[in-house]
């Protein structure tokens, strides 16, 4: 260590970039997560409302409550994984700090458990962010689906309105 001043360095920072970019991505889905509720919550509650299940706007908000269960589900499962993930970068940095006490002291029978305590700590810290990123990349996507869904239909009924305001257009 004496001989690298990066080690140091390396040793310190590191974790801490990966712990904090760990705690952005938690916040970031806890809020996502929140919104996903919320959706769920007003598309339930105006189901509750609704006693033609076969018009074409009740079957709308249940098709999206479908959407938005699957989302909740996936940014439940991204956020513990992004936990898991904090909680091994920070065993993985602690893990170091103490392998780095014990190293000038030549007790191999310690360092040696705890660099590999170490490695495999930020092995499972970095594989956690890779499928909580992953899952992200998902839940965005059912995300954008629902809104192009939306769009179409929006579309959709403004096209089949369209001949009509001509047709008054004309008698005008």
């Amino acid at each position: 260590m004496d001989s690298n001043p990066f080690a140091v360095l390396s040793l310190i920072v590191a974790p801490a970039i990966l712990t904090n970019a760990t705690s952005v991505l938690i916040m970031s889905t806890s809020n996502r997560l929140a919104r996903g509720v919320d959706r769920a919550r007003e598309l339930s509650r105006q189901l509750e409302e609704t006693t033609d299940f076969d018009c074409t706007e009740a079957r709308r908000r249940l098709n999206e409550l479908a959407a938005t269960e699957e989302r909740t589900l996936l940014l439940l499962h991204s956020l513990r994984s992004f936990y898991i993930a904090l909680g091994a970068f920070a065993s993985s940095a602690f893990t170091s700090l103490i392998g780095a006490v014990l190293a000038p002291a030549q007790l191999a029978m310690f360092v040696v458990p705890l660099e590999i305590a170490a490695v495999v700590a930020g092995m499972v810290a970095v594989s956690a962010m890779v499928h909580g990123s992953v899952l992200l990349l998902r839940e965005t996507r059912i995300a954008v689906q629902v809104i192009t869904q939306r769009a179409a239909n929006v579309r959709e009924r403004v096209r089949q309105r369209q001949p009509l305001v001509n047709d008054l257009d004309k008698q005008v």
